[in-house]
């Protein structure tokens, strides 16, 4: 039998302080997911978002979203009074409100950092021992704040180029707002490290997930901008996406900055050596996001406007993850081959060892081989949907009405109610390598538990689960199931 597990959000976590977060939510997932007889909680990006608000567009592919440091816990160690976390405590529980986290989640971080110890001996090693990041991450927050929240590309000429002067100077007047974003990073890690070693404790698995590009609007691209395809004044000259399919006339512009893979190669690839090695410290099992664009990608020119114009180039193949892997050499990691998908990037996932994905929702009603879940084997993870698709009662609400009737025939089911129960039953019963349901889809909850939508930019990310709805009963119900799928 595969390994099972649940798909959730840190973010979609229920607690009463507007977005979920490692605190006392978190610990009692982690116990639902021990009484479902789960061993793997798998999640999405946890870098700090900005404008849009998605997972998949951070700051930083090393920093942590200071959003998910627990207001209870900083209550706990001294940092906040009990009025002062009431009055954090949100009516709408429902739902992120990502500009009200952002109007004010910082404030009362900054109240807690006030009232912290800076010679905190364990604080001090933090920072020394994430030295290679955390000094230009605060550095770059920091500055953004000064500047409102401005992307680094719209800053002064001075700040934009990083000349060594001003930013010198800029560093010896803010020592204070620097070291607040140095108190971000050290309770986020110190909070994640207790959450993970509970998991642990209970024998949970947790997946992550790094995502294949950074946004422009990240430190990580301010500090090596040769690093990536911009012109002489830093703009992005190609960026990434997907060509127009079934699915999207336009395609998709994600317009991240395209990496310069022959100026990384020079170096050996140290950059993604070390977000791997980075990702691996933090997960027992990461998933890597649109893994077919180390094999090829599609570069948009940055002028269009949509994604039909642009062009596939080759990546760097196992050139880069022979680098990786060298350093890495028993590292779980999974890979999102989804999409438009060639030999070649058959032969990159081989090369890797790597299991690949399966998404049911893409596959349940294909005639192709392939597709068939009799072909399923143990170098693969099969999700009923993920975090792109619409939760299964959804997705089945979309169909036409013959594919429902032959979807529902396959199923030999005459409901949408019981083919959502029949498609998890025949997932669970796959002999794969993992099988990852996500948690809307055990609550059979509809298109208003959508999280993410591609293509689009607004109400995305901001589903959280219903109080109340992690019940011993879901629980049972979700071992039971999995107990007598093995019987």
């Amino acid at each position: 039998m595969a390994t099972h597990g649940i798909l959730l959000h840190v973010s979609s976590l229920p607690n009463n302080y507007g977005v979920g977060s490692f605190g006392q939510c978190a610990y009692e997932f982690i116990d639902f997911l021990k009484k479902s007889n789960q061993k793997v909680w798998q999640l999405l990006p946890l870098g700090p978002t900005s404008y849009g608000d998605s997972p998949y567009q951070t700051l930083s592919s090393f920093a942590g979203n200071p959003y998910f440091i627990d207001l209870e816990f900083l209550s706990h160690d001294g940092l906040l009074s009990q009025k002062e976390l009431k009055d954090q405590k949100v009516i709408d529980t429902k739902r992120v409100n990502y500009e009200e986290l952002y109007l004010n989640r910082f404030e009362v971080l900054k109240l807690a950092f006030s009232r912290f110890d800076r010679k905190h001996l364990p604080y001090l090693k933090f920072i020394e021992e994430e030295a290679n990041w955390i000094h230009d991450y605060a550095l770059f927050m920091s500055i953004k704040n000064t500047m409102n929240g401005a992307s680094w590309q719209e800053w002064p000429r001075e700040y934009k180029f990083r000349d060594k002067g001003t930013l010198r100077k800029f560093t010896k007047e803010h020592r204070d707002e620097i070291e607040f974003w140095y108190f971000t990073q050290y309770k986020f890690a110190s909070q994640w490290k207790q959450l993970h070693q509970y998991a642990k404790k209970n024998h949970i698995k947790i997946m992550g997930d790094v995502p294949i590009y950074v946004a422009h609007d990240s430190v990580d691209i301010w500090m090596n901008p040769t690093q990536y395809e911009l012109d002489e004044n830093l703009n992005p000259t190609l960026v990434a996406g997907v060509p127009p399919d079934a699915f999207s006339s336009d395609g998709q512009r994600w317009g991240n900055p395209l990496y310069r893979y022959d100026v990384m190669e020079k170096d050996h690839y140290t950059w993604w050596k070390r977000r791997i090695l980075h990702a691996l410290e933090l997960f027992d099992i990461i998933r890597i996001d649109h893994f077919r664009g180390f094999e090829a990608y599609y570069a948009i020119p940055s002028h269009e406007v949509t994604a039909k114009n642009g062009t596939w180039m080759k990546g760097p193949g196992s050139s880069l993850w022979k680098e990786i892997l060298k350093e890495n050499k028993n590292a779980h990691i999974i890979a999102e081959n989804l999409g438009f998908l060639t030999p070649g990037v058959e032969r990159l996932l081989k090369d890797c060892n790597f299991p690949g994905m399966k998404v049911l929702q893409f596959t349940l009603l294909s005639d192709k081989l392939e597709d068939n879940m009799k072909t399923f084997n143990k170098n693969q993870v099969v999700y009923p949907g993920t975090h792109d698709n619409p939760p299964l009662k959804s997705w089945i609400g979309t169909l036409k009405r013959t594919q429902k009737e032959i979807l529902f025939l396959k199923l030999g089911v005459n409901n949408t109610e019981d083919a959502i129960t029949r498609i998890i039953r025949l997932v669970l019963g796959l002999k794969t390598h993992m099988v990852i349901v996500s948690l809307q889809d055990y609550l059979h909850l509809g298109e208003t538990a959508r999280l993410n939508t591609p293509g689009t930019t607004h109400g995305n990310w901001t589903w959280r689960v219903p109080k109340r709805s992690l019940t011993d009963n879901l629980a049972n119900t979700i071992a039971n199931l999995g107990e007598t799928l093995k019987s």
